[in-house]
């Protein structure tokens, strides 16, 4: 193992290693887990050169705080996140996200919090020496699958890194700000088991994002979504983004860490293209959903995916 490494003086809120998860075992109860929100994931890599499935610590709210024992190395920092650099003359950097920082021994980074938004990424050149269970590196903290036996990232912990840093420039990306509280859904299988007025109700009337949200679900607070069929059916799979409404009528929202079966009726589920934009919204906002049809649903995913490239593309050596 190579001998470069972080300590951490702070673990921040759920900081856990993420890549773009893990896929085909779900008929085997395990979830595909991964960055909550791929397209800063995607963007927080290709700063650094790396491939995008290469693996990145993902935080919530607060990151760590982390000092470089031995070793040297270039990081990005994706999302909208409040951080500083502590270097070696014990003086504080303000650091800007979505551009890449050198980094040497003794020096430090302070992920202070993220802002107005819930999840950032950490990704260093080359990555962090984590070993992948079924082809990824991603973890499953409720299961105890993945990197560091499993669980969130703690103060007994060191993070090792794969290489010392090679890339001479630094680089900076342009990456567009979003900020919009609607999202769109396709109906969900038992869509008919709700009433006519809970269906125009769902996608005419706001519901708020609840405390009681992490990587495995969100719940909302809204109008009561009333079921004239019933309240349960038989478990069947279920994928990320999928909204069940369970008997007190409230929908929760499924996330990447979702059980692999589910028992309550699904009302909607989230497209792809809106997905990155949802979980990044913050417990008390108001959302309102709008159904639209697979052919739209389909046009959106293309879109979003262009605009990532479109913004790679925005990548520059700072001068």
């Amino acid at each position: 193992m190579n001998n470069n490494f972080f300590e951490i003086l702070r673990p921040g809120i759920n900081t856990t290693f993420q890549d773009h998860g893990r896929f085909n075992l779900q008929h085997f109860g395990v979830a595909p887990s991964g960055s909550m929100d791929y397209e800063s994931f995607t963007f927080a890599n290709a700063l650094v050169s790396n491939d995008k499935t290469e693996g990145v610590l993902e935080f919530a709210y607060q990151g760590p705080l982390l000092k470089l024992i031995k070793g040297k190395t270039k990081f990005a920092i994706a999302g909208k996140v409040h951080f500083q650099i502590i270097n070696s003359k014990n003086e504080t950097i303000n650091g800007e996200c979505n551009r890449t920082y050198d980094l040497e021994e003794g020096e430090k980074i302070d992920i202070l919090a993220t802002n107005k938004t819930v999840y950032g990424y950490f990704a260093i050149e080359g990555g962090f020496s984590v070993s992948p269970f079924c082809k990824s590196v991603s973890t499953l903290s409720r299961a105890n699958i993945g990197p560091n036996e499993g669980k969130k990232i703690n103060l007994k912990n060191k993070i090792f890194f794969k290489k010392n840093r090679q890339e001479k420039n630094n680089y900076i990306m342009s990456v567009p700000n979003k900020n919009n509280n609607l999202i769109r859904v396709l109906r969900g299988p038992q869509h008919d088991y709700f009433s006519d007025s809970s269906k125009k109700d769902f996608c005419s009337k706001n519901y708020k994002i609840s405390n009681l949200t992490d990587r495995m679900g969100m719940r909302l607070e809204g109008t009561f979504l009333k079921n004239i069929v019933s309240t349960n059916i038989r478990s069947e799979g279920i994928i990320k983004g999928s909204i069940q409404v369970p008997a007190d009528g409230q929908p929760i929202v499924l996330l990447n860490d979702h059980p692999t079966i589910g028992g309550y009726p699904k009302i909607a589920n989230v497209i792809s293209a809106d997905y990155d934009l949802l979980v990044q919204r913050v417990p008390s906002t108001n959302l309102l959903f709008k159904y639209i049809e697979l052919e739209e649903a389909e046009k959106a995913f293309k879109l979003y995916s262009e605009n990532i490239t479109k913004t790679l593309k925005t990548k520059s050596i700072i001068k």
